[in-house]
């Protein structure tokens, strides 16, 4: 059996449950098709509710026994002896690097082949351009969940790299079609995110909270149910009395804290309604969420901010974008009018682009593996 080792970041994530399933799709999906997948992750300084979060997580995904956790200062190792980890890298034919995570180099030195994947269309190509180390230069293959990054439609630096378009994997069994009918629209966010706004060719490209301002009124507007599950400080008051003047009933992100409270958020949906980051939607970079995905697989339909999405997967039925408040307003009362048809539409954009299989065949193909 062939050995694949992907690494992302969940314990450095714990309490997001969300980001637990983006890293772990990768890894159930590459298990699903017959690989031996070992899952390693970097921690910088000994964390133990981290690590704690960490071995839940593998426990509940099945990983036990082939997943680590690494501190790369001091070298030690949980969850596996580190002279196995080691020698399962040396055997691996593969390292799936989500967002470059992996850098130890003890167990990069023993990876024979490596794909960096792209998780922040913009943010990191910009950031590289900029002589930012991040690592792209250790990898053989470069992947980009913006599907128009690398392409003329996309108005993005590409760092010298050859991007190849890849799409988040979701394994669908996981994900069972909800039945309920439309309960109103929902997302999760954070309001700030990790990063700021990004300075490229004389613009300055915006965050997700830029964007969000935008549509606080669209419930209002639309006359009906929206809510969020955010992450907002109390510093950001203002906007946050902005979002519940129009309309949104605002969650605690605890309420998705875990993996199995976020699959539950989603199936309870009636819909997914959201912005995106400010980056990915003016380069028109074309990402497309990961958490949309999520909601498509649930039979859950979608009508999120158009970042270009429109060039490589079907728009308009199950999958519905916007570009102004207006259009959102009007798209959601459409949606929410024929939602049966668009709940079935969703699924089936799961099925056809997003199911583990199809969605991991050019990683598979351009690295020449086979389980």
């Amino acid at each position: 059996m062939t050995t694949i080792l992907v690494s992302g970041a969940v314990a450095n994530k714990h309490r997001h449950g969300g980001s637990v399933w983006v890293r772990m799709s990768w890894a159930e999906g590459l298990r699903a098709l017959g690989f031996d997948v070992v899952f390693v992750e970097e921690l910088a300084a000994p964390d133990a509710a981290a690590a704690g979060a960490f071995d839940a997580v593998m426990s509940e995904f099945g990983f036990t026994g082939s997943a680590a956790l690494v501190h790369p200062e001091t070298g030690t190792v949980r969850g596996m002896e580190r002279a196995e980890l080691l020698a399962r890298a040396s055997d691996a034919a593969l390292l799936v690097n989500l967002t470059g995570h992996l850098r130890w180099a003890p167990l990069r030195e023993r990876v024979r082949r490596a794909a960096y994947v792209d998780l922040d269309p913009g943010y990191t190509q910009v950031w590289a351009s900029q002589g930012h180390d991040l690592g792209l230069a250790s990898h053989d293959l470069h992947f980009t969940v913006g599907l128009n990054v690398g392409s003329p439609r996309c108005a993005l630096p590409d760092a010298s790299v050859a991007w190849r378009p890849i799409r988040q994997p979701v394994v669908l069994d996981r994900w069972p079609v909800a039945t309920q009918g439309f309960t109103g629209f929902s997302t999760v966010a954070s309001w700030r995110g990790a990063y700021g706004p990004l300075d490229w060719g004389g613009r300055t490209l915006g965050t997700k909270a830029h964007e969000f301002r935008r549509v606080a009124g669209v419930p209002r507007a639309s006359g009906l149910p929206f809510s969020v599950a955010l992450d907002i400080h109390p510093a950001d008051a203002a906007d946050r009395a902005l979002l519940s003047t129009g309309g949104w009933e605002i969650l605690a992100p605890a309420s998705v804290g875990t993996p199995e409270a976020f699959a539950r958020f989603v199936r309870a949906s009636g819909a997914e309604f959201s912005p995106a980051q400010g980056v990915y939607v003016h380069a028109r970079t074309g990402w497309f969420s990961d958490r949309t995905v999520r909601y498509l697989a649930s039979g859950r339909p979608a009508l999120v901010q158009d970042t270009g999405f429109g060039d490589a997967l079907p728009v308009g039925e199950g999958l519905l974008a916007y570009s102004t408040p207006a259009q959102a307003a009007a798209r959601a009362r459409e949606l929410a009018a024929d939602h049966v048809r668009h709940a079935v539409a969703a699924r089936d954009i799961a099925e056809r682009h997003f199911a583990h299989d199809v969605a991991l065949a050019p990683l598979l193909e351009a690295a020449g593996v086979a389980p």
